[in-house]
Order: C-alpha cells, then sequence, then structure tokens
C-alpha cells in the first residue's frame, strides 16, 4: 500500500512539474520545475529498482545539467521576448513531434504487455540477487571496457573542441610567452648604469 501510495504520488508530482516546466513564462522558475520533476523522477527508480539510474538523475542531471541550464539562463542577456515570437510558427512541427512520441510510447506499452522480455535471454544476463549498481559496475569494466574508454575519449575530444572553438584572442590582453621567457639572457635584462650622485634614475 506504501509503494503504491508513493508511486502515484511521485508520478503525479512529475506530470504536474513537467507540464509547469514547459508552460512557466519564466525560465528561471522553468528550470526550478525541471529539477522537481528530476528528484521526483529518481523516486520512482528507487520504486523500479533502478537504483543507479536514480542516483545518475540526482548527480548527473539535478547536480550538473539543470544547475548549468540555471547559470546559463541567469547569466545571459536573452530577449526572451523574441524567442516566444517564434511559437507559432514552429506550433505545427512541434506537435507532430509530440504526436510521433506519443505513438512511440503507446506502441512500446503494448509491444512490453504482449511479450514480455525473457530476462534469461537478455544480451548480459545478471544474477537477480545482485545489485544493480554492482551488475553495472562489473558490466562497464569487464564486457564493455573499450566501449567506456572511448565513450571517455569522445567527451574529452569535446571538451577540448569547446574549449578550442570558444577562444577568443584579444588584441588588449597581454599574453605569456614561454618561449621568449625561458631564451632570455641576464644581459638582455639587467641594466648596469653608473649613476651620478644627485641626479634621477632614467627609466
Amino acid at each position: 500500500m506504501i509503494q503504491t501510495l508513493a508511486f502515484y504520488l511521485f508520478a503525479t508530482i512529475v506530470v504536474a512539474s513537467a507540464a509547469l516546466t514547459i508552460t512557466s513564462r519564466n525560465p528561471v522558475h522553468s528550470v526550478l520545475w525541471l529539477i522537481l520533476a528530476f528528484f521526483n523522477a529518481a523516486g520512482l527508480m528507487v520504486l523500479c529498482g533502478a537504483e543507479f539510474i536514480a542516483m545518475l538523475l540526482v548527480i548527473v542531471y539535478v547536480g550538473a545539467v539543470a544547475v548549468l541550464f540555471l547559470f546559463v539562463v541567469m547569466m545571459l542577456d536573452i530577449d526572451f521576448t523574441e524567442l516566444r515570437a517564434g511559437f507559432v510558427r514552429y506550433l505545427p512541427a512541434g506537435l507532430a513531434l509530440a504526436v510521433l512520441l506519443a505513438v512511440e510510447l503507446i506502441v512500446g506499452t503494448y509491444a512490453w504487455t504482449t511479450g514480455r522480455i525473457d530476462m534469461a535471454k537478455r544480451i548480459a544476463p545478471t544474477d537477480v540477487v545482485m545489485p544493480n549498481i554492482e551488475a553495472i559496475g562489473q558490466l562497464l569494466y569487464s564486457r564493455y571496457l573499450y566501449v567506456f574508454e572511448g565513450v571517455g575519449l569522445v567527451l574529452l575530444v569535446a571538451m577540448i573542441g569547446a574549449i578550442v572553438l570558444t577562444q577568443r584572442k584579444r588584441a588588449d590582453a597581454k599574453a605569456q610567452n614561454i618561449n621568449r621567457q625561458i631564451n632570455r639572457r641576464a644581459k638582455d635584462a639587467i641594466r648596469n648604469v653608473n649613476q651620478p650622485i644627485g641626479q634621477g634614475v632614467e627609466l
């Protein structure tokens, strides 16, 4: 009974917060409603026994992605009135995409109810008593180790590419020349002057 009540509570809050995310006029409020949806979706994942996905929702999506959205919305000077002006123009495409997603959900639900997946015939079968996080860890670092490392390299290349693309050279900024500093000799940096008494120093 408690699990049923918790499920309906989390599901109701997820649907309500998702609706408020796309209907709020203030973008900051939209991000906050999105964070609430992520938290309750994590609660649903815990009820399903997928604690690893719940942890990802809280740590990655709430702790990184949603907070990044919030910082971008608050720091950038975006004209949201101009962005809302094109809402009517893209409304048919958005409705078509929504209908497509709804059809996919209906087809997926029908396929699941008509013929359930045999857990013993999965590509990577795991023990029933093994925790979810332990099973994922064993698969990632054994069977899918090279794929996991490849994903890390792809993310590294994407990060370096983003830094290179956003880097801009400024004419008024002084850049440090390491090669010039290393090759500089002492006589180029020091000047010995026999300064007469009572006269100022010329720089």
